[in-house]
């Protein structure tokens, strides 16, 4: 009989802390001396780097480009809305779509490639965006950017709720981080995702084994794509406007230190954690100087030279160290028992 992995189930006690934590986090922040729009940033930049994980940490594919994503959706919910007359969810609907149609171009170009050279082409292609977002003035309005966007109401089963305030909109977004969380879950434990994970460690292996290794390349990007594109127009929504720095390659680079710092590489929770590490350390330490991405600077040279594994991989150890004790005497029990 053939070997069927298990089932990944669809909830998870981590699953379930992680969102009650974030569920809470309106009424503790204020009390701890930070503002409740940080709430709103952080799970917004949690649902980015989730989605460049998708490539980085599952599939070993390294897009330094990837801000360019980002600032598609958030362009395309902000034109939808003031060219088109998009609702909430056409405009999230078409950000989605039209973040996925230019990943579909680009992984067309650079699916065939691997390592250094696939690297260069995302950066590659995220600046061409980045130069078109800002010299594109009658569609982009070039270094102004995108004002006005509005927060549409939500309609959903015949009801209406307003998305102006602050509170209302993280309640939207947090459930929007919960669909992306629990469908990347099952994602990556899927078959498919095991594929992914077999072309991480050996794509010329994986090839010779019969998996069509250029498809799932293609189609994690797009996925990924699409779902940066999503985190771009709920940041347009938070911003109520899109600029094209996001886009630029130093965003691009900020998503990618989120993931390696978190501990994405060993871990499907590290992008949740490297979003959190880092918005919260640019609010805190910028409080007491300028210069405080220097100083994230060499707190990440330090983690990836002495923990590579990151955050989440700092943990796993710690655990792993932690049980071996206890599993000690049942090992030497059984040598005496021989």
């Amino acid at each position: 009989m053939a070997y069927c992995p298990p089932i990944a189930p669809l909830v998870t006690a981590p699953m379930v802390g992680t969102l009650a934590v974030l569920a809470s986090a309106p009424l503790w922040l204020q009390a701890v001396g930070l503002y409740q729009y940080l709430a709103l940033e952080i799970v917004i930049w949690m649902i980015f780097a989730l989605a460049h994980n998708l490539l980085l940490g599952h599939g070993g594919m390294p897009s330094f480009g990837h801000g360019a994503y980002f600032g598609v959706g958030a362009y395309a919910f902000g034109l939808l809305q003031q060219r088109a007359g998009a609702e909430l969810w056409g405009g999230l609907g078409g950000a989605v779509l039209c973040a996925a149609l230019v990943g579909a171009a680009v992984a067309l170009f650079i699916s065939h490639r691997r390592g250094i050279y696939y690297a260069l082409l995302t950066i590659a292609f995220g600046q061409v965006m980045w130069f078109v977002a800002i010299k594109w003035h009658s569609v982009t309005g070039g270094e102004d950017g995108l004002l006005k966007i509005a927060r549409p109401p939500l309609r959903l089963a015949g009801r209406e709720w307003s998305l102006a305030s602050n509170e209302a909109f993280y309640g939207f977004v947090l459930a929007v981080f919960a669909l992306v969380l629990v469908g990347l879950w099952r994602l990556v434990h899927s078959p498919w995702g095991r594929v992914l994970r077999a072309i991480k460690q050996n794509e010329m292996r994986a090839a010779f084994v019969g998996y069509p290794v250029w498809l799932y390349k293609w189609s994690a990007f797009v996925l990924s794509a699409a779902l940066s594109g999503l985190a771009g127009a709920l940041f347009a929504m938070a911003q109520n406007s899109a600029y094209p720095n996001v886009m630029s390659l130093h965003n691009s680079g900020f998503v990618v230190m989120m993931v390696l710092i978190g501990g994405g590489l060993v871990s499907f929770w590290g992008p949740v954690i490297g979003a959190a590490v880092f918005i919260l350390a640019r609010d805190l330490l910028g409080a007491y100087t300028e210069a405080w991405l220097l100083w994230y600077g060499l707190l990440f040279m330090a983690m990836v030279l002495f923990k590579p594994e990151g955050i989440a991989g700092a943990w796993q150890s710690w655990r792993r160290r932690r049980r071996a004790p206890a599993l000690a005497p049942v090992h030497l029990a059984n040598d005496g028992g021989a």
